[in-house]
This record gives structure tokens, C-alpha cells and sequence, in this order.
């Protein structure tokens, strides 16, 4: 190819303007189909909000049947439709872009953010686990070098590391809440003082407390990357499992945290998981002893109150989920089962309704 003379060229030229005509061709398609994608998109969004406007009015109504005592069974059946209605609304609206939330149009502005094809969102939650694992990896050898190595710039490199990376994980969290996952509120809350705290940290000068206070700090992130680790290996599969018997949704996600799925062969996670924060109670009360140094800036107090914060909030979850694991086990065990019950009976009807659909097909042939 590199010894071509011109009549070669030309041919070659001439070969291109057919392939590039053909690309024109497409494109023009391409171009016409998404203007009407858009248009599909807008006829869905009105009928949606029509259909749910048109249910609130008859929602309302029923219930003023019901203070009046006038319930028949036809009203009981209209509210079961209701509410079977919503259900659907839901799943369709689930397919359509959704409006961003106040924290992303104040980061990325008035950018779509919606993912509609299933899978680039797994893809995506996919990265965004990919990320946090390989983050966590990325502190745990900051934390140690810095444990043997007294220098400025590699303390402050650790640090901004957590800044970013707890920003970075407050957005992508955002996006994908935005495309599906149910993210619980108290998990963003508590990446969002993350943020705060590693802000902190990063303003707090080279000073006596600091002294102190860093070896200390060191430990509890090479410790918290290990336990992430762990925690992400377990729940990784867990999920896996649950989404397969159809018990968990596709796009959740592994979390530092704790949810009711996770107690399936918990035993062995939960003393490191508690280790974390008492670890985070330790720092708190380290730091609160620090701010009575009279060398002590402001951040000392501050930084105290916060990882007290992150303590009680990571204590809440975990006595709160035992609580509903104690009074929800029985029925629990009895969703799952019915679940995968459901699945299997699923994949075994559609089997026998191919397998029908074959014969019926060869007996046409015959």
C-alpha cells in the first residue's frame, strides 16, 4: 500500500467518495432518528405526568369515599389498579431521562445525565465500583509510606487523594441515583462529610497537634482501605447471588455501610467492621483531647464533631439493621424463597413456551 503510484491513488479516491456517500446516507438517518427519539421522549414525559394528574384527582376522591364510609367493592378495586397503575408508571418512567438533582446542576449544570441503554448502566456501575476498589488500594500504599516516611508533600498527596476521591464518589453517586440505583440517603449524607472532613484535613497546618494526631490517622486509613476490601469482595458476591434469584435490583451498588442483604456470612467481616468505628469513636475522642493543646487550630474541634458524626451514623445503620433483622428474619427468609421460587418457575415457563413454539413451527414445516 505504501508503494501506490496515482492512477492507484485515484482509484482508491474514487472508492472512498462511494463509502463516503454511503456514510452521509447513515448518518442523515441517524440524525432524523434521534430528533425523533426526542420527540418520543417528550409525547411519553406529557402522557406520564397526564396519567398521574388524572390519578391524583381519582386518588383523592376515593379517599373521601372512604371518610364518608361509602366503600364498595368497586372502589377496593379501582385502588388495587391504582396502585398496580403507579407500578407500571414507575417502570416506565425508568426507561425515560429524568431531571438532574439540585448537586448536579450546581457541578455539571443543566447536562442530561441519563444512561437509557441497560447496559452502559451496569457498565457504569460497574466503573464506579472499579473505581472506589482501586482508590482504596491507592490509600492504603499512601497510608503506609507515610507511617515510615516524614514528608509534608506525601501527607498532603494522601489527603488531596481523599478529597478528590470523595467528591468524585458524591457525583458519580448522584448520576447514578439519577439512573435507577437506590442509593439510601444517609450513604450520600455520609460521603458528603467525608468530603468535609478531608477538606479539613487538608487546610490543617504542619503544627504540634498535627504531630500528634497523623501516625494516628495513617493507621485508620491503611485499616479502613483493608476492611473496604474485604467488604467489597463479600458484597460483590452476595449481590451477585441476590440479583440472580431476582432479590436485589441490577443497578445497587457495594457500600462501606451496612444494608439487611449483607447478613449472609457476615460472621467473619463484622468484628473488622466494628473495629472501624470504634476506630472512628478513638479518632474522635484523640482529636477532642488535642483541641485543649494550646497550639490547637480550629480544625482540631471541628474534625472531633465530624468523625463523632460519621461514628454515630455508621452505629445508627448497623444497631438499626439488627433491629430489623430480629423482627424481619422470618419473613425475609420467606420473600427470598417465593423470589427465587417465582425465577426458577419463570425460566422454566419460558423453556416449555419455546420449546411449544418450535414444535408448532416444525409441525407448520411438516
Amino acid at each position: 500500500m505504501n508503494n501506490m503510484d496515482i492512477s492507484e491513488c485515484v482509484k482508491e479516491w474514487e472508492d472512498l467518495i462511494v463509502d463516503y456517500k454511503r456514510l452521509e446516507a447513515i448518518n442523515k438517518d441517524y440524525a432524523t432518528k434521534l430528533e425523533e427519539v426526542g420527540e418520543l421522549q417528550a409525547s411519553c414525559l406529557k402522557e406520564l405526568n397526564h396519567q398521574r394528574y388524572r390519578m391524583s384527582i381519582m386518588t383523592n376522591a376515593l379517599k373521601r369515599m372512604d371518610k364518608k364510609g361509602t366503600k364498595d367493592e368497586r372502589v377496593v378495586n379501582l385502588e388495587k389498579e391504582i396502585m398496580k397503575r403507579k407500578a407500571m408508571l414507575h417502570e416506565i418512567e425508568a426507561t425515560l431521562p429524568k431531571q438532574n438533582s439540585l448537586y448536579l446542576k450546581v457541578i455539571l449544570g443543566n447536562v442530561n445525565v441519563s444512561i437509557l441503554n441497560k447496559n452502559d448502566k451496569f457498565k457504569y456501575k460497574d466503573e464506579y465500583e472499579k473505581f472506589k476498589l482501586i482508590l482504596s488500594a491507592i490509600a492504603f500504599v499512601l497510608a503506609i509510606a507515610n507511617l515510615y516516611i516524614d514528608f509534608r508533600p506525601l501527607q498532603l498527596i494522601l489527603i488531596f487523594l481523599l478529597v478528590w476521591y470523595y467528591c468524585t464518589l458524591t457525583i458519580r453517586e448522584s448520576i447514578l441515583k439519577v439512573n435507577g440505583s437506590r442509593i439510601k440517603g444517609w450513604w450520600r449524607l455520609h460521603h458528603f462529610v467525608s468530603t468535609v472532613v478531608a477538606g479539613i484535613l487538608l487546610i490543617w497546618p504542619q503544627n504540634e497537634s498535627w504531630e500528634e494526631f497523623k501516625h494516628t490517622f495513617m493507621w485508620f486509613i491503611a485499616y479502613i482501605s483493608v476492611v473496604q476490601y474485604m467488604q467489597f469482595r463479600y458484597q460483590s458476591g452476595v449481590l451477585y447471588r441476590l440479583k440472580a434469584l431476582g432479590a436485589r435490583h441490577n443497578m445497587d451498588i457495594t457500600i462501606e455501610g451496612f444494608h439487611s442483604w449483607m447478613w449472609r456470612g457476615l460472621s467473619y467481616l463484622l468484628p473488622f467492621l466494628f473495629g472501624g468505628y470504634i476506630f472512628q469513636l478513638y479518632i474522635a475522642y484523640t482529636l477532642y483531647h488535642l483541641s485543649y493543646n494550646p497550639d490547637a487550630t480550629w480544625q482540631v474541634p471541628y474534625l472531633a464533631v465530624l468523625f463523632l458524626l460519621l461514628h454515630c451514623c455508621n452505629m445508627y445503620t448497623l444497631l438499626n439493621t439488627m433491629y430489623k433483622k430480629n423482627h424481619l428474619r422470618g419473613a425475609l427468609k420467606l420473600r427470598y424463597k417465593l423470589r427465587a421460587i417465582a425465577y426458577r418457575l419463570s425460566n422454566e415457563i419460558a423453556v416449555l413456551d419455546q420449546k411449544w413454539r418450535q414444535n408448532k413451527y416444525n409441525a407448520k414445516q411438516e
